[in-house]
């Protein structure tokens, strides 16, 4: 992190720099703050920032002023972005003289001082890519800073020289990825992986590209000439890299492997690359090695799975059929697979099925949250993170919830089927509809459309209209009641869609079949 002084008379100026600064995730903390010049002077001697932000007119010492003294007097000598009122800018062109690296008018812009920022952590991370020595490289700032931007040719000499490494030379950026089931930053591998990885490559006296990223991932510069010796083509190379760290780490990898590039500045591109490759961990066949030049043609999915396989899988849940619903999820990861789900498209399916589980077990007066499974599922992404992992903690959720469910309705599932047939036969004359019928015997209206439909053979709504008709036509035939009252007779609010009804099942009119009975 880069120290950064804030200097402003005026005290709502300052806590809304400050503001920005802690919003905009950038490499940057406040180190303090100023009202005037003269108490920056002080603080730049005592804090040493990298970076002044000060606004031009201030009383005692302006911004002019101490930037002149800054550079006269200090040994420090931070980064200035001077602050200007619009009638001040004549008079903050001055600033320039001094090499001020920006000027901002206020009202402060957001986005005009994140990209000031921007341009300063470059600026910021090759000066200090500059104090590198060949006794003590600053491997950390080199990674990121050659991952962040493609640095100038002296930076990049001094690099190499440091690193004892050529720069025109192929250099690929690879994510090792822990994938041990514990939450980031349980376990430190960067011990074991630094030891295992300069046996494989011999190389215990030079200095390896290795940093740690965050989710439990560790970043690593393969030069291409530390595996010549044993290349027997890229991905036999990687998968034999990798067998040798889970063994020697003693855990699970995952490598995502970016495009090889043929200068180390390129770096960034093979890292971004490889920052592809994660979102293809759920696709399938690539046994933990997952690489650019093989994945990033194929397309994402990024959608759900379809309504019939997610209903299908609610349904075998609430019929508590462990081979029904073992089946079922067993299809959506294939999918997963087969179709490169995205992470994200992932996510959404897995909550989605949550959802709908949580939402019939309060239905039945449960508490998901006595579910053992239910918090490990919900923080899936903090320590599942390859595809038998999540099916593994998926398929004990579903089970688990599957024989709760069963439990707090008592098993009686099947037999109340019956009972919601007698119910149906007996009030089919109301207003009565299937979600209305399925929270009275507590059961999820999808599940109970499918429980009936398998039990009797049709819908819900065709046995229930196939009800109302045959009533209709008893009506109709004996006695003289008009069509609005036998519609309303029967349970439907609406005669002409009573008569519609009527014909679609019938082939003729409510009028033309009494017509017809009389004529009889």
């Amino acid at each position: 992190m880069y120290k950064v002084l804030i200097v402003d008379d005026e005290i709502f100026v300052r806590k809304g720099l400050i503001k920005i600064l802690n919003e905009c995730s950038l490499q940057f903390e406040i180190c303090g703050e100023a009202e005037n010049g003269e108490q920056a002077l002080t603080l730049i001697e005592q804090l040493n920032p990298e970076l002044v932000i000060a606004d031009i007119r201030m009383p005692v010492l302006d911004g002019l002023g101490l930037i002149q003294k800054v550079k006269t007097e200090l040994k420090q000598q931070p980064i200035f972005i001077i602050l200007s009122g619009y009638a001040d800018f004549s008079y903050a062109q001055q600033a320039f003289r001094y090499n001020v690296s920006d000027y901002i008018l206020k009202p402060v812009d957001e986005q005009e001082l994140t990209a000031a920022l921007n341009k300063i952590t470059r600026t910021l991370n090759q000066k200090q890519l500059l104090s590198i020595t060949k006794e003590k490289p600053l491997v950390e700032t080199v990674i990121e800073s050659l991952l962040q931007t493609q640095p100038d040719d002296q930076v990049m000499e001094r690099i190499a020289y440091a690193l004892e490494l050529p720069l025109s030379s192929s250099y690929t950026y690879v994510i090792a990825e822990v994938q041990d089931q514990l939450p980031p930053g349980e376990m430190d591998y960067m011990p074991a992986l630094k030891t295992s990885l300069q046996h494989y490559f011999r190389q215990e006296v030079q200095t390896l590209l290795l940093h740690v990223r965050t989710n439990n991932q560790y970043g690593i510069i393969v030069p291409e000439l530390w595996m010549d010796e044993r290349n027997r083509g890229e991905r036999s190379s990687y998968s034999n890299l990798l067998d040798t760290l889970e063994r020697e780490a003693g855990t699970t990898l995952a490598f995502f492997i970016g495009h090889k590039v043929s200068h180390l500045k390129q770096i960034v591109v093979s890292g971004a690359s490889a920052e592809k490759c994660l979102n293809y961990r759920f696709a399938a066949g690539f046994q933990g090695i997952y690489m650019a030049d093989e994945l990033l043609e194929l397309p994402l999915y990024y959608f759900d799975i379809d309504e019939g396989l997610h209903s299908k899988l609610i349904y075998e849940v609430e019929a508590n059929n462990a081979v029904g619903y073992s089946t079922v999820v067993d299809a959506i990861f294939t999918l997963f697979q087969e179709r490169h789900f995205a992470p994200g498209a992932v996510t959404n399916t897995i909550r989605r099925s949550m959802i709908a589980i949580i939402n019939i077990i309060r239905q039945l007066e449960g508490d998901e949250n006595t579910l053992q499974w239910m918090t490990e599922l919900l923080h899936w992404p903090l320590k599942y993170r390859n595809l038998h992992q999540l099916k593994q903690v998926f398929q004990l959720f579903i089970g688990e919830a599957a024989e709760y469910i069963a439990e707090k309705r008592g098993g009686k599932s099947e037999g109340n089927i019956e009972k919601i047939k007698k119910y149906i036969d007996g009030h089919y004359r109301e207003n009565i509809y299937l979600k209305g019928i399925a929270s009275d015997f507590d059961m999820n209206p999808v599940y109970l459309g499918q429980l009936f439909r398998k039990t009797y053979g049709v819908y819900f709504n065709e046995y229930l209209l196939t009800l109302r008709i045959e009533e209709a036509k008893r009506l109709l035939r004996q006695t003289k009641k008009r069509m609005y009252e036998i519609a309303e007779l029967v349970g439907f609010q609406n005669a002409d869609y009573f008569a519609t009804q009527f014909e679609k099942l019938e082939n003729m009119t409510p009028t033309d079949y009494r017509n017809l009975m009389i004529g009889q």
